[in-house]
């Protein structure tokens, strides 16, 4: 029998018809709650045919392992970093991924963020629950410019919303969407660092590569704004931590929302965790029912059409894909 190992804890816990698709196949499910360790991702291969993977960590070693019988993974979502993708070309295993499937279900919980944050909602949710009628002056947002780093899917979808609610808009991406920016009033900057010094809000919706990470740090936050507020919805190494803590402590940062963190979940002790002006979620930008569903279906075909000889829907790599 084909056994699949499915870990991404979004398609286990939202009700939809993925669940039926995937019992349909009459393959055996291994399940786990990830995102899954390589430690603990190479307790788990080795007698797996295919896998539907969240934010697991899948190294070399661990597709070594796991092969020969692995024959092919399906990504939940879009994001590739935990994933040693030119190593699973290399060896010839497909790699599959959902994109289009999220955008506006993160560009919305950025705005949650901003929202959140401007507003002082969560702190003053959390007065009146505890009994207290303290009123707190908020800010407009518009009017702020905000900075998006990277216009894909996401940063796009944030700067439709941007312009509904009366902010000038600046940006800036390697690949450069011309027609859409004309016709949203985004600016194009020349480099980040412009970005970071041009904007109010500064809103990150870029890849995680080694030249992201940590491009949020104490030298690059010194160039913003007084009392920028920053916004991180993609992945939390792109931001160095501790620099952002002292920045908030210090007021030069005025606000920092982000659904993602560099360990997750966070020690106790994470420094973000009791900083001020800060609102930290649990990675659930893309978890609405709406969303999920789209992207375990996604996810789901993908793997199916593997072992049914169909075309995948999305593949993030070159290996082979087996005809019918």
């Amino acid at each position: 029998m084909i056994r699949i190992l499915l870990t991404t804890t979004s398609f286990q816990d939202t009700h939809g018809p993925h669940h039926d698709l995937l019992a349909e196949s009459g393959f055996e499910i291994i399940r786990e709650r990830g995102p899954l360790s390589e430690v603990r991702m190479l307790e788990l291969v080795g007698d797996i045919d295919g896998m539907i993977c969240g934010d697991d960590t899948i190294t070399a070693a661990v597709i070594d392992k796991a092969l020969p019988r692995l024959k092919v993974i399906s990504k939940y979502g879009i994001g590739l970093d935990k994933i040693d993708v030119p190593y699973t070309e290399k060896v010839g295993v497909p790699l599959t991924f959902c994109p289009g499937v999220n955008h506006t279900t993160v560009a919305e919980h950025t705005f949650g963020l901003m929202l959140g944050l401007f507003r002082s909602l969560v702190e003053e949710a959390n007065y009146t629950r505890s009994g207290e009628w303290k009123r707190l002056t908020g800010h407009e947002i518009m009017g702020k410019t905000i900075g998006i780093v990277g216009l894909g899917r996401i940063g796009r979808e944030v700067a439709i919303r941007a312009k509904a609610f009366g902010m000038p808009i600046v940006g800036y991406d390697i690949y450069w969407p011309t027609e859409f920016a004309e016709a949203h009033g985004v600016t194009r900057l020349e480099s980040i660092g412009e970005v970071f010094a041009a904007s109010d809000i500064l809103s990150l919706h870029t890849n995680l590569t080694p030249e992201t990470h940590s491009m949020v740090n104490a030298d690059s936050i010194s160039k913003m704004r007084e009392g920028v507020v920053i916004l991180n919805c993609a992945r939390g190494e792109l931001v160095d931590s501790d620099a952002i803590a002292e920045a908030l402590e210090s007021g030069k940062v005025g606000g920092y929302g982000t659904d993602v963190l560099e360990v997750e979940p966070p020690p106790a002790d994470h420094v973000l965790l009791s900083a001020k002006n800060c609102i930290v979620t649990p990675h659930i930008g893309s978890r609405t029912h709406e969303s999920v569903q789209r992207q375990a279906g996604m996810a789901t075909r993908n793997l199916l059409n593997y072992f049914l000889g169909k075309p995948a829907e999305a593949q993030a790599n070159k290996a082979p894909w087996p005809s019918a």
